[in-house]
């Protein structure tokens, strides 16, 4: 069998961005199979644990959902810990046989916290509070980067220009993009 007669779903771009007492989680809306655009509005990114928690997924859908349901279960046993559980979850996807098939990456975000989590155990939270994953995700990252460092734009707005940029280099990204934000604590703000 070739690797033509197996379809491959193609990447996403999903960005997080804390900023000015928000954080902003946004995804694309694009699926594509091989070189085909089956989707353009699927959501990629959504809240969880009673609302309190966004996540934002690359990789294949049904891997995500299952991370996505494994992480509320480690919430819900942590008490909304989202350090514990993102470290619980990462350790579990690292060990466990079936889990380390799963092709997926996750960020996580609450209040507090901003997390890439994957399958090879990484928990990782950005230096500067920002991160990109996926297909379109480090012309994102860099994008809103550079508009941090010289624009006055608060979180959202630099999100939703960095996703845009994102869409017009990455033929995997769309401009179909899903956003979710939440306040800050103060005690974790970003300049």
């Amino acid at each position: 069998m070739t690797s033509q007669a197996i379809p491959f779903i193609h990447g996403t771009t999903i960005l997080a961005v804390r900023h000015q007492g928000m954080v902003v989680l946004a995804g694309d809306g694009q699926v594509s199979m091989n070189n085909t655009v089956i989707k353009h509005q699927a959501r990629k990114v959504r809240r969880i644990y009673n609302d309190r928690i966004m996540v934002g997924f690359a990789g294949a859908t049904a891997d995500a959902m299952n991370l996505s349901e494994r992480l509320e279960g480690k919430l819900e046993r942590y008490n909304g810990n989202l350090t514990r559980a993102a470290v619980e979850l990462a350790r579990d996807w690292r060990t466990d046989k079936m889990l380390r098939r799963l092709e997926a990456l996750m960020i996580a975000a609450d209040p507090q916290k901003l997390f890439l989590i994957s399958g090879t155990g990484d928990v990782i939270e950005p230096d500067e509070g920002i991160i990109g994953i996926g297909s379109g995700g480090t012309a994102a990252q860099a994008a809103a980067m550079a508009l941090l460092r010289h624009s006055a734009l608060d979180a959202r707005h630099v999100v939703e220009a960095a996703m845009q940029i994102a869409a017009g280099l990455c033929v995997f990204t769309n401009d179909f993009i899903t956003i979710e934000e939440m306040k800050c604590d103060a005690g974790s703000q970003t300049p």
